[in-house]
């Protein structure tokens, strides 16, 4: 029968190693601890600017002429004659004659009213002679009857002596009689002439209008553009038959080009805070703009690059809408033809849906910070090298930047740089960052494009991708 191990040669293995590890530690003290820091995080600084802030306010809107002009036809006839351009598109100058309707009519009616008035003028001519031959005959007359009255006064006399005889007398008495009614018959013809020629003139002066009429439908068979235009739509065709009526075509000028915007009426009231007082019930008493120190720009976003047009503030719109709370605004570009590139400045063509900015008169130094660096009502400052988590006043916010009405000063270092975990007090190390500080000074003042031609930072963080992306 084979023998069992015994149970001491199980522990010997463990014992040993108990051994072993107290003869290791024998002499040893606690671990060396060491004060040690977190090193301090890199990030993006600037410092606060106090700039001379231009408020601005941004619509968007589509172009159109600040004239239509449609062409109606005021006469009926065919059409004999075309601009070789009369096509849709085309750009003409002023006074260009478009069509011709076939004149003949007219100038038929034209003659025939001439006629007219010739025939009246002859008619006047002859009453004028005849007033002269009545009064020539009146004139003798009353001649005659001065001598037949002159008689029977003789033979009176002789009837009186008895050496007449009474028949005699009377005969002469019929003579003068018929005499008097002779002087009467042509007094009236002399009377009735002053109506004869009123009427007569009255015919003249009708015959005139007509004339002036016919003139008038003449003039209007030739259809010429009143000012320089680009033809919108063409509805005629050379020998097309017209009626009185019609719309023949339209065309806008090219001269102005207006826009209506759409502005959020928070940003109006942000433009025009300190604007002196206008009584719009009587109109302003100068330009719009120059009234309420507005200047306006129109500017067409492409991916081959940004084109601006100088505008004019022309005048708000009659209603707001109060869905969107928001009032028109309504400017002016000049010559919007004018400075064409092509390939690089296209026209300000009718359609373009444009960007409006308005911009208000400058406010002096205005302590302003990227919107992207405002978190709530708080900003992070480098202070000492470490954090310092700053609760500020805003005193207005906009797309891009946040204007400090309090909590800081201009020069402090402000972190632009996305910061999480953000602990009050962690060690900081600011790196500048002037590019995008110039960023924010030309999007506050209004230079937009210095805004837009900057190059982004190479290490710039999701806060400055944010920032630039909301410059206009």
């Amino acid at each position: 029968m084979p023998r069992r191990p015994s149970p001491w040669l199980f522990l010997l293995p463990v014992v040993a190693a108990v051994g072993i590890a107290v003869l290791l530690n024998r002499g040893a003290g606690p671990p060396a601890q060491r004060d040690t820091e977190p090193p301090a995080r890199v990030v993006r600084v600037i410092d606060i600017p106090a700039a001379d802030v231009v408020p601005r306010a941004t619509g968007f809107g589509r172009v159109r002429p600040e004239r239509v002009w449609e062409a109606v036809a005021e006469v009926s006839g065919r059409v004999i004659e075309t601009h070789p351009r009369l096509r849709k598109g085309a750009l003409l100058p002023a006074d260009t004659l478009l069509l011709r309707i076939d004149p003949t009519e007219y100038e038929l009616r034209l003659s025939q009213v001439e006629a007219d008035i010739l025939s009246t003028r002859a008619q006047l001519a002859e009453m004028t002679a005849k007033e002269s031959n009545i009064r020539a005959s009146l004139a003798i007359e009353e001649a005659s009857l001065e001598l037949r009255t002159a008689e029977v006064a003789r033979k009176q006399r002789l009837r009186d002596k008895g050496t007449l005889s009474a028949s005699e007398l009377e005969q002469e008495k019929r003579n003068l009689l018929a005499q008097r009614q002779a002087v009467q018959a042509q007094q009236n013809q002399l009377n009735l002439l002053p109506a004869e020629r009123e009427l007569l003139e009255a015919q003249l002066a009708r015959h005139e209008a007509q004339l002036a009429d016919a003139r008038l439908d003449l003039a209007r068979t030739e259809i010429a553009l009143p000012f320089r235009a680009r033809l919108s739509e063409v509805n005629i065709e050379q020998a097309q038959y017209v009626r009185e009526g019609d719309v023949l075509l339209k065309a806008d000028a090219i001269d102005r080009a207006e826009v209506e915007a759409q502005i959020p009426i928070a940003r109006m009231r942000t433009l025009l805070q300190g604007a002196d007082p206008i009584d719009f019930s009587v109109g302003p008493g100068g330009a719009l703009a120059e009234q309420l120190g507005i200047r306006a720009r129109v500017t067409l976003r492409d991916a081959g690059g940004d084109v601006h047009w100088a505008a004019e503030l022309a005048r708000l719109s009659d209603t707001l809408d109060p869905e969107t709370r928001t009032v028109g605004v309504i400017v002016v570009v000049d010559n919007p033809y004018a400075d064409v590139v092509p390939g690089q400045r296209p026209p300000l063509v009718k359609g373009l849906f444009v960007e409006v900015q308005l911009f208000g008169a400058p406010r002096p130094k205005q302590l302003v910070v990227p919107r992207a660096a405002l978190h709530g009502e708080r900003l992070y400052l480098v202070e000492h090298g470490q954090l310092s988590i700053r609760d500020v006043t805003v005193a207005s916010l906009h797309p891009e930047y946040a204007i400090i009405a309090g909590g800081v000063e201009s020069g402090e270092l402000l972190v632009v740089s996305d910061l999480f975990p953000a602990i009050d007090g962690m060690p900081l190390q600011g790196e500048p960052d002037p590019e995008l500080r110039e960023r924010l000074l030309a999007t506050v003042t209004g230079h937009t494009e210095t805004v837009r031609a900057a190059d982004a930072h190479p290490g710039s963080s999701q806060a400055d991708t944010k920032a630039t992306a909301a410059a206009p």
